[in-house]
């Protein structure tokens, strides 16, 4: 069973900047793309970032594009997520997420895409 835990969140001004870390149980990390998602109140679960399994080219929403940078470190299990010049609506709840197969990163933006889900970590941007 694969674990995954989101940290970093919290409350920050806009403009601000948080780093997301997500922590990754098992010893096949390295096999996998990763992706982060947010969720809204009331809102879809939405696709914010995602990296291959061996890093190189990341993808990105066009609501983050040039704001947010996703990395991973395979020998620590962790993949994390840069956000600078944060909005008020940036404020949504934050996943990182495991893709469904090897070595693969097809339709990296939609969530079926991705089998293993941490708890979330909150971020709330103020105005």
């Amino acid at each position: 069973q694969v674990q995954l835990v989101e940290s970093g969140g919290g409350l920050v001004q806009a403009g601000g900047s948080l780093r997301l870390s997500c922590a990754a149980s098992g010893r096949t990390f390295g096999s996998y793309a990763m992706g982060w998602f947010r969720q809204a109140p009331g809102k879809e679960r939405e696709f914010v970032a995602a990296i291959p399994w061996s890093g190189g080219r990341t993808y990105y929403a066009d609501s983050v594009q040039g704001r947010a940078t996703i990395s991973r470190d395979n020998a620590k299990n962790t993949v994390s997520l840069q956000m600078n010049s944060l909005k008020p609506e940036d404020t949504a709840v934050y996943y990182c997420a495991r893709s469904r197969r090897t070595y693969y990163i097809g339709a990296y933006y939609l969530p079926v895409e991705y089998d293993y889900w941490g708890q979330g970590t909150q971020v709330t941007v103020s105005s």
